[in-house]
Protein backbone atom coordinates (compact mmCIF):
# COMPACT_ATOMS: atom_id res chain seq x y z
CA UNK A 1 0.00 0.00 0.00
CA UNK A 2 1.39 3.41 -1.00
CA UNK A 3 1.92 5.77 1.92
CA UNK A 4 0.30 9.19 1.88
CA UNK A 5 2.63 12.06 1.08
CA UNK A 6 2.91 14.26 4.15
CA UNK A 7 3.31 17.99 4.53
CA UNK A 8 4.60 19.54 7.75
CA UNK A 9 4.26 23.22 8.68
CA UNK A 10 5.93 24.40 11.90
CA UNK A 11 9.36 23.13 12.92
CA UNK A 12 9.73 24.49 16.44
CA UNK A 13 10.73 22.72 19.65
CA UNK A 14 7.98 20.15 19.09
CA UNK A 15 7.55 20.15 15.33
CA UNK A 16 11.15 19.48 14.33
CA UNK A 17 11.54 16.14 16.15
CA UNK A 18 7.98 15.11 15.22
CA UNK A 19 8.78 15.64 11.53
CA UNK A 20 12.06 13.76 11.97
CA UNK A 21 10.17 10.77 13.39
CA UNK A 22 7.83 10.77 10.39
CA UNK A 23 10.82 10.73 8.06
CA UNK A 24 12.34 7.84 10.03
CA UNK A 25 9.07 5.96 9.61
CA UNK A 26 9.44 6.24 5.84
CA UNK A 27 7.01 9.04 5.02
CA UNK A 28 7.86 11.38 2.16
CA UNK A 29 7.83 14.91 3.62
CA UNK A 30 7.44 18.42 2.25
CA UNK A 31 8.17 20.90 5.04
CA UNK A 32 7.91 24.62 5.74
CA UNK A 33 8.82 26.84 8.66
CA UNK A 34 8.24 30.55 8.98
CA UNK A 35 11.68 31.14 10.56
CA UNK A 36 14.38 30.39 7.96
CA UNK A 37 17.00 27.80 8.85
CA UNK A 38 14.92 25.40 10.91
CA UNK A 39 13.93 23.26 7.94
CA UNK A 40 17.58 22.73 6.99
CA UNK A 41 18.05 20.83 10.26
CA UNK A 42 16.00 17.97 8.80
CA UNK A 43 18.07 15.62 6.72
CA UNK A 44 17.12 12.79 4.41
CA UNK A 45 16.38 11.91 0.79
CA UNK A 46 12.60 11.95 1.39
CA UNK A 47 12.49 15.53 2.72
CA UNK A 48 11.81 18.57 0.53
CA UNK A 49 11.71 22.17 1.73
CA UNK A 50 8.85 24.31 0.43
CA UNK A 51 8.60 28.10 0.26
CA UNK A 52 5.06 28.44 1.61
CA UNK A 53 2.26 26.46 3.30
CA UNK A 54 0.38 26.51 -0.02
CA UNK A 55 3.32 24.77 -1.70
CA UNK A 56 3.36 22.19 1.11
CA UNK A 57 -0.34 21.49 0.54
CA UNK A 58 0.05 21.16 -3.22
CA UNK A 59 2.58 18.36 -2.72
CA UNK A 60 0.82 16.52 0.11
CA UNK A 61 -2.10 14.19 0.83
CA UNK A 62 -2.01 14.94 4.57
CA UNK A 63 -0.79 18.28 5.92
CA UNK A 64 0.28 18.67 9.56
CA UNK A 65 0.47 22.07 11.23
CA UNK A 66 1.92 22.76 14.66
CA UNK A 67 2.42 26.44 15.50
CA UNK A 68 2.02 28.60 18.59
CA UNK A 69 -1.50 30.06 18.79
CA UNK A 70 -4.89 30.42 17.11
CA UNK A 71 -3.88 33.45 14.95
CA UNK A 72 -0.78 31.56 13.78
CA UNK A 73 -2.85 28.58 12.66
CA UNK A 74 -5.30 30.87 10.89
CA UNK A 75 -2.38 32.61 9.13
CA UNK A 76 -0.67 29.45 7.85
CA UNK A 77 -3.95 27.78 6.87
CA UNK A 78 -6.30 30.58 5.73
CA UNK A 79 -3.89 33.47 5.09
CA UNK A 80 -2.06 34.48 1.89
CA UNK A 81 -0.10 31.52 0.50
CA UNK A 82 -1.76 29.43 3.19
CA UNK A 83 -2.59 25.74 3.13
CA UNK A 84 -6.10 26.38 1.81
CA UNK A 85 -4.70 27.94 -1.37
CA UNK A 86 -2.85 24.75 -2.31
CA UNK A 87 -4.83 21.93 -0.74
CA UNK A 88 -6.22 19.30 -3.08
CA UNK A 89 -9.68 17.70 -2.80
CA UNK A 90 -9.65 14.67 -0.53
CA UNK A 91 -6.69 15.89 1.51
CA UNK A 92 -6.70 16.09 5.31
CA UNK A 93 -5.33 18.88 7.47
CA UNK A 94 -4.10 17.69 10.87
CA UNK A 95 -3.63 20.59 13.26
CA UNK A 96 -1.44 19.50 16.18
CA UNK A 97 -1.20 22.98 17.71
CA UNK A 98 -3.03 23.82 20.93
CA UNK A 99 -5.60 26.46 20.01
CA UNK A 100 -9.25 27.48 20.39
CA UNK A 101 -11.76 24.69 19.66
CA UNK A 102 -13.99 27.30 17.98
CA UNK A 103 -11.18 28.24 15.56
CA UNK A 104 -10.71 24.56 14.64
CA UNK A 105 -14.40 24.26 13.83
CA UNK A 106 -14.28 27.40 11.67
CA UNK A 107 -11.25 26.12 9.75
CA UNK A 108 -13.00 22.78 9.26
CA UNK A 109 -15.94 24.59 7.63
CA UNK A 110 -13.56 26.33 5.23
CA UNK A 111 -11.86 23.05 4.35
CA UNK A 112 -15.16 21.31 3.70
CA UNK A 113 -15.72 23.90 0.97
CA UNK A 114 -12.58 22.47 -0.66
CA UNK A 115 -13.80 18.85 -0.24
CA UNK A 116 -11.20 18.36 2.49
CA UNK A 117 -11.39 17.65 6.21
CA UNK A 118 -9.72 18.59 9.49
CA UNK A 119 -8.45 16.51 12.38
CA UNK A 120 -7.52 18.57 15.44
CA UNK A 121 -4.88 16.58 17.29
CA UNK A 122 -3.00 18.50 19.98
CA UNK A 123 -0.24 16.67 21.83
CA UNK A 124 1.22 16.31 25.31
CA UNK A 125 4.61 15.07 26.41
CA UNK A 126 6.87 18.05 25.79
CA UNK A 127 10.07 18.05 23.79
CA UNK A 128 11.10 14.75 25.41
CA UNK A 129 8.02 12.99 24.09
CA UNK A 130 8.41 14.63 20.68
CA UNK A 131 12.01 13.41 20.41
CA UNK A 132 11.27 9.88 21.64
CA UNK A 133 8.05 9.53 19.65
CA UNK A 134 6.04 8.87 22.81
CA UNK A 135 3.60 11.79 22.68
CA UNK A 136 0.03 11.56 23.91
CA UNK A 137 -2.17 12.57 20.97
CA UNK A 138 -5.84 13.48 21.45
CA UNK A 139 -7.76 13.76 18.19
CA UNK A 140 -11.10 15.19 17.05
CA UNK A 141 -12.68 14.89 13.62
CA UNK A 142 -14.49 12.44 11.38
CA UNK A 143 -13.72 8.87 12.35
CA UNK A 144 -12.67 7.92 8.80
CA UNK A 145 -10.24 10.85 8.69
CA UNK A 146 -8.79 9.82 12.04
CA UNK A 147 -8.29 6.25 10.80
CA UNK A 148 -6.48 7.50 7.70
CA UNK A 149 -4.01 9.62 9.65
CA UNK A 150 -3.50 7.05 12.43
CA UNK A 151 -0.25 5.64 10.90
CA UNK A 152 1.27 9.13 11.17
CA UNK A 153 0.20 9.41 14.80
CA UNK A 154 1.77 6.03 15.53
CA UNK A 155 5.10 7.34 14.24
CA UNK A 156 4.98 10.31 16.62
CA UNK A 157 3.10 9.12 19.68
CA UNK A 158 2.38 6.30 22.07
CA UNK A 159 -1.02 7.12 23.56
CA UNK A 160 -3.43 7.96 20.74
CA UNK A 161 -7.07 8.63 21.54
CA UNK A 162 -10.02 9.44 19.31
CA UNK A 163 -12.09 12.00 21.23
CA UNK A 164 -15.04 12.66 18.90
CA UNK A 165 -15.95 15.50 16.51
CA UNK A 166 -13.74 18.41 15.44
CA UNK A 167 -12.83 20.53 18.46
CA UNK A 168 -12.92 17.67 20.94
CA UNK A 169 -9.19 17.10 20.59
CA UNK A 170 -8.58 20.67 21.71
CA UNK A 171 -11.05 20.42 24.59
CA UNK A 172 -9.32 17.25 25.78
CA UNK A 173 -5.93 18.98 25.57
CA UNK A 174 -7.27 21.83 27.70
CA UNK A 175 -8.26 19.25 30.34
CA UNK A 176 -4.67 18.02 30.09
CA UNK A 177 -3.33 21.53 30.69
CA UNK A 178 -5.46 21.97 33.80
CA UNK A 179 -3.97 18.76 35.20
CA UNK A 180 -0.40 19.59 34.12
CA UNK A 181 -0.32 23.15 35.43
CA UNK A 182 -1.99 22.49 38.78
CA UNK A 183 0.21 19.42 39.33
CA UNK A 184 3.30 21.49 38.54
CA UNK A 185 2.23 24.00 41.18
CA UNK A 186 2.05 21.13 43.68
CA UNK A 187 5.53 19.96 42.65
CA UNK A 188 6.90 23.48 43.06
CA UNK A 189 5.36 23.80 46.50
CA UNK A 190 6.61 20.35 47.62
CA UNK A 191 10.19 21.05 46.51
CA UNK A 192 10.16 24.45 48.23
CA UNK A 193 8.60 22.93 51.38
CA UNK A 194 11.37 20.31 51.45
CA UNK A 195 14.11 22.90 51.12
CA UNK A 196 12.67 25.18 53.82
CA UNK A 197 12.46 22.23 56.22
CA UNK A 198 16.04 21.07 55.67
CA UNK A 199 15.31 18.09 53.45
CA UNK A 200 17.36 17.18 50.40
CA UNK A 201 14.71 17.81 47.70
CA UNK A 202 16.25 15.24 45.36
CA UNK A 203 15.94 12.58 48.06
CA UNK A 204 12.36 13.67 48.73
CA UNK A 205 11.46 13.23 45.06
CA UNK A 206 13.07 9.79 45.01
CA UNK A 207 11.12 8.81 48.12
CA UNK A 208 7.66 9.84 46.93
CA UNK A 209 7.78 9.48 43.13
CA UNK A 210 6.99 5.76 43.24
CA UNK A 211 3.92 6.15 45.43
CA UNK A 212 0.55 7.84 45.19
CA UNK A 213 2.18 11.27 44.76
CA UNK A 214 4.08 10.20 41.67
CA UNK A 215 3.51 12.03 38.37
CA UNK A 216 5.19 12.96 35.11
CA UNK A 217 5.66 16.50 36.37
CA UNK A 218 7.34 15.33 39.57
CA UNK A 219 9.65 12.80 37.90
CA UNK A 220 10.64 14.98 34.93
CA UNK A 221 10.44 18.58 36.14
CA UNK A 222 11.05 18.10 39.86
CA UNK A 223 14.75 17.20 39.31
CA UNK A 224 15.12 20.16 36.94
CA UNK A 225 13.85 22.50 39.67
CA UNK A 226 16.38 20.98 42.09
CA UNK A 227 19.20 21.34 39.54
CA UNK A 228 18.15 24.92 38.63
CA UNK A 229 17.63 23.86 35.03
CA UNK A 230 14.97 26.18 33.63
CA UNK A 231 15.62 25.57 29.93
CA UNK A 232 12.32 25.24 28.05
CA UNK A 233 10.84 21.91 27.16
CA UNK A 234 7.58 23.86 27.16
CA UNK A 235 7.69 27.61 27.69
CA UNK A 236 5.72 29.53 30.30
CA UNK A 237 4.46 31.89 27.56
CA UNK A 238 2.87 28.93 25.77
CA UNK A 239 1.37 27.51 28.95
CA UNK A 240 -0.15 30.91 29.65
CA UNK A 241 -1.73 30.89 26.20
CA UNK A 242 -3.19 27.46 26.95
CA UNK A 243 -4.49 28.54 30.36
CA UNK A 244 -6.19 31.55 28.79
CA UNK A 245 -7.99 29.12 26.46
CA UNK A 246 -8.89 26.98 29.48
CA UNK A 247 -10.34 29.92 31.41
CA UNK A 248 -12.24 31.22 28.37
CA UNK A 249 -13.79 27.79 27.76
CA UNK A 250 -14.51 27.47 31.46
CA UNK A 251 -16.34 30.79 31.49
CA UNK A 252 -18.42 29.75 28.49
CA UNK A 253 -19.35 26.43 30.12
CA UNK A 254 -19.83 27.82 33.63
CA UNK A 255 -17.05 25.74 35.20
CA UNK A 256 -15.33 26.74 38.47
CA UNK A 257 -11.59 26.62 37.76
CA UNK A 258 -10.14 28.06 40.96
CA UNK A 259 -6.85 26.12 40.92
CA UNK A 260 -6.21 26.75 37.21
CA UNK A 261 -6.93 30.44 37.76
CA UNK A 262 -4.45 30.57 40.65
CA UNK A 263 -1.61 28.93 38.73
CA UNK A 264 -2.35 31.29 35.82
CA UNK A 265 -1.73 34.22 38.18
CA UNK A 266 1.51 32.68 39.45
CA UNK A 267 2.66 32.26 35.85
CA UNK A 268 1.79 35.95 35.34
CA UNK A 269 4.29 36.70 38.10
CA UNK A 270 6.92 34.53 36.38
CA UNK A 271 6.38 36.42 33.13
CA UNK A 272 6.67 39.75 34.93
CA UNK A 273 10.03 38.56 36.31
CA UNK A 274 11.27 37.89 32.77
CA UNK A 275 10.79 34.12 32.73
CA UNK A 276 8.17 33.91 29.98
CA UNK A 277 10.49 32.00 27.67
CA UNK A 278 11.79 29.75 30.43
CA UNK A 279 10.47 26.24 30.95
CA UNK A 280 7.27 25.87 32.95
CA UNK A 281 9.33 24.50 35.85
CA UNK A 282 10.42 28.11 36.49
CA UNK A 283 7.07 28.38 38.26
CA UNK A 284 9.03 27.15 41.27
CA UNK A 285 10.93 30.44 41.36
CA UNK A 286 7.67 32.27 42.10
CA UNK A 287 6.92 29.97 45.05
CA UNK A 288 10.50 30.32 46.28
CA UNK A 289 10.25 34.10 46.20
CA UNK A 290 6.98 34.03 48.15
CA UNK A 291 8.67 31.69 50.65
CA UNK A 292 11.88 33.77 50.99
CA UNK A 293 14.08 30.96 49.70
Amino acid sequence: MTKDKVGFVGLGIMGLPMAANLAKAGFELTVYNRTPGRAEQLEGPTIRIAQSPAEVAEASDIIITIVSDSPDVEAVVLGPNGVIEGIRPGSILVDMSTISPAVERRIDQELQGKSCSLVDAPVSGGDIGAIKGTLAIMAGGERKSFERVLPLFEAMGKTITYCGPVGNGQLTKLCNQVLVSVNLLAVSEAVTFARKNGLDPATMIQAVAGGAAGSWQLSNLGPKIVDRDFAPGFMIDLMQKDLRLVLEAGDQAGVALAAAGLVHQFFNSAQAAGDGRAGTQALAKVIEKLSAV
